[in-house]
């Protein structure tokens, strides 16, 4: 049997052609950012990856298949929906066996974009090991598809809500590599650095792209983690959004939010904390991700030619 997908026009054609395609996730859409901003950033980091000269493919799940790119209109639908699935690995089979509609987290849109033949994938940042996982045991299933789905993600590190020192711990217990772009230091989402180095560092695409084709070559399973930084103009310094993330975590606890509601609810109180900075850096970081996956996108084919 054949996994269920579809495939929108242009990346069907860039398929054929033999193109880079960047795959983009959709739980940034439905969960990540209020309307309109989230068509809005949906639409906008689409247009930054045809700039770069790669081809985007936002990846949902609507009617029981997996959709490798959405049109225009399927992209609004999907923007103005309500109660839409949060899918990870574990709910994915299910959503599209009862015709549900779904949105990819990061381990999703792997798996999707792995089945469509696409190498890249762009995000936000990734999910990782939430603070106090020692009791909660909440640990994003994220780093375990990082281990085991070959894919190229690049994200502006793990989200700055989480526990960081235990993430990358995580990462490295699962032979991940994390590679921070142009830096050192591993990136803290919001912040250009979260004070702990990265494990690997590569300043440029294409080295970032051989990376990727020689474990390819070595038959190592999982993928690798680009830890691209947030812009310097756009970031919001540590100590800034530091006590903010503190806030959020405390409500949370008072509130007993737990599992999938958790980053929603984190992300959403400190929006409001900051005023609304958070989201405005949070689409920064996205446009910067979605150039420089279509730049490593580019380099994997031009690499992995005859």
């Amino acid at each position: 049997m054949t996994a269920p997908l579809t495939f929108a026009p242009e990346v069907a054609q860039a398929r054929r052609n033999g193109q880079p395609v960047v795959a983009l996730e959709s739980t940034i859409i439905t969960h990540g950012m209020p309307w309109p901003q989230n068509l809005e950033t949906a639409l906008n980091a689409e247009a930054e990856v045809r700039s770069c000269g790669a081809v985007p493919a936002t990846i949902a799940v609507m009617g029981g298949r997996i959709h490798i790119g959405l049109t225009g209109d399927e992209l609004e639908s999907l923007a103005r929906a309500k109660d839409v699935a949060k899918l990870s690995r574990a709910d994915l089979a299910a959503c599209l066996a009862t015709g549900a509609t779904g949105a990819t987290t990061v381990a999703a849109t792997m798996i999707a974009a792995h089945l469509g033949g696409i190498a890249v994938f762009a995000t936000g940042g990734i999910g990782g090991v939430h603070r106090g996982a020692e009791s909660s045991f909440d640990i994003s299933a994220d780093l375990h598809e990082l281990a085991r789905t070959p894919l190229c993600v690049v994200a502006a590190g793990a989200k700055a809500i989480l526990d960081l020192p235990k993430t990358l711990e995580v990462l490295e217990t699962l032979g991940v590599p994390v590679i921070a772009h142009g830096q050192r230091d591993f990136p803290a989402f919001w912040s250009r650095s979260s004070d702990l180095p990265a494990p690997l560092s590569m300043e440029s695409p294409d080295e970032i792209a051989a990376a990727h084709l020689m474990r390819r070559r070595l038959g190592l399973s999982g993928g690798q983690l680009v830890a691209n930084p947030i812009p310097q103009d756009a970031e919001i310094p540590r100590a800034e959004i530091d006590p903010a993330i503190e806030t959020a975590l405390a409500e949370a606890a008072e509130g007993h939010i737990a599992a999938k509601s958790v980053t929603p609810f984190l992300l959403g109180r400190i929006f409001e904390l900051t005023g609304g900075r958070s989201l405005d850096a949070n689409i920064a970081l996205v446009m910067n991700n979605a150039r420089l996956g279509a730049r490593i996108a580019r380099a994997i084919v031009a690499q992995d030619r005859p």
